[in-house]
Order: C-alpha cells, then sequence, then structure tokens
C-alpha cells in the first residue's frame, strides 16, 4: 500500500482519500464497490466509457476510470471552485487524463449535458456532510435518464440511516431508470451508526458491486430490495 494517500476533510468528514501512486487503489469501502460496478461495465477488455461525475471532491473516482480505461471521456461537476484550485495543486490530475471539471453544481449542470451522450452517472456530492435533496429527486433522476444511453447506469453514493428514508426515496425513483441493486454495510442496516449506502439504477451489470463478504457488505437484488427498501 502507498504511503502517499492524499485525504479531503470538508465539514470534519473524510470526503475522500486518493492513492497518489496508484489511483487503482480505492481506500474507501463505498468506493471499491462503485470501482467493481465500474470494471463490471463491458468488462472484456476495459473499454474506454464515458461518465458524467455528479460531486468531484479529490476526483478518486475519475481517477480510478482514467487508469483502468484509458481514453475515456469524462465530466466532473464540482461547484465549489476553491476547492477545485486547491486539489489541482495538493493533488494535480495526471496529464491527459480525459476528465474535464466544470464549476458549477450537479442539477444545473446536468442540464447542460446533451441527451443520450453517458455510458455511466455517478453521484456522489455532499453539502454539509449530506447529500443535497435535489440531487436525490425524481426530477433528477429524470435528468439522468435523459443523459445516459440505452442500457447506461446510475450509482449514488448516499449517507443514512434506519429507517432509510433517503435511500427509499431514491430507490423509487431510479426504478423509472431499470433494475436497482443496494449495498450496504451490516452495521448502518442494523441501526448502529449512519453509513454509506449505494444504489445503482439502469442497466446494473451482472455482479455489479463484486463479491464482498456479507460481514462486510450486503447486497441486495431483484425481490430483496422492495422487501428492504420498500419500494
Amino acid at each position: 500500500m502507498s504511503d502517499r494517500i492524499y485525504v479531503l476533510e470538508l465539514q470534519g468528514m473524510e470526503q475522500s482519500a486518493v492513492d497518489l501512486d496508484d489511483p487503482t487503489h480505492l481506500v474507501f469501502d463505498y468506493m471499491r464497490r462503485v470501482g467493481d460496478l465500474i470494471d463490471a461495465i463491458d468488462p472484456t477488455p476495459p473499454a474506454p466509457i464515458r461518465v458524467l461525475h455528479v460531486g468531484g471532491a479529490a476526483m478518486s473516482l475519475p481517477r480510478y476510470v482514467a487508469a483502468t480505461r484509458p481514453r475515456s471521456a469524462q465530466i466532473v461537476l464540482e461547484p465549489d471552485e476553491i476547492l477545485i484550485a486547491q486539489v489541482r495543486v495538493e493533488a494535480p490530475l495526471p496529464r491527459s487524463s480525459g476528465i474535464k471539471v466544470r464549476a458549477t453544481d450537479g442539477a444545473a449542470g446536468i442540464r447542460q449535458v446533451r441527451d443520450a451522450s453517458q455510458d455511466l452517472v455517478v453521484l456522489d456530492a455532499f453539502e454539509d456532510a449530506r447529500v443535497p435533496e435535489e440531487l436525490t429527486s425524481a426530477d433528477f433522476v429524470i435528468e439522468v435518464g435523459r443523459v445516459l444511453v440505452p442500457g447506461g447506469v446510475f450509482v449514488a453514493n448516499l449517507v443514512d440511516q434506519v429507517p432509510f428514508a433517503l435511500v427509499r426515496s431514491l430507490v423509487a425513483a431510479a426504478r423509472t431508470l431499470g433494475c436497482v441493486v443496494v449495498g450496504a454495510e451490516p452495521p448502518t442496516l442494523k441501526g448502529r451508526r449512519p453509513g454509506n449506502v449505494v444504489v445503482a439504477g439502469g442497466g446494473v451489470p451482472r455482479s455489479a458491486f463484486g463479491s464482498p463478504s456479507p460481514l462486510e457488505y450486503r447486497i441486495f437484488e431483484g425481490q430483496a430490495v422492495s422487501d428492504t427498501f420498500g419500494a
């Protein structure tokens, strides 16, 4: 493991962690799950994909895509221009990464993205330690569906806790895109603490979140999504 881990904190919360020597090393568990999903999209060979990232922070996932799928075209919507400048100085993006950063919020920025132009939309945006409500609304998911190609995938990282009001709302909205898969850590599911819950919708590939141990991560598919999250 590299000793050069760049950790970005916002509002007292570790928002991103980047291995500056190995961008394929995803430090946070939820990012590893999203990385598994990215790997499962058209996996052999790992072809370039078009990705829209709503939320940038230290851009761990855009760096992962650039490293694992060279020549991918990526757009990052990040409204905090001071943060963008800080990351560019402290953890510069690799040259010719194909990552384009737009200083705009997700709700406004996605409206400027062309119809059916993205293979994957990643929502990983926080304000005051929570995902802005406008980014989990049915209207936002409609915009996601508009920019995705047929069979494209939407994946969102949420922080929630029992009874999972935020997750339930997004799961209901994401059903308009296609099948829904949810992943979460057991302590969060058992109500012991708030935690990351990953929701994927659309043309979600098989084994989208990899094959983690049930002690590490629980994966819900098909009827189990409805049984657990009531949508």
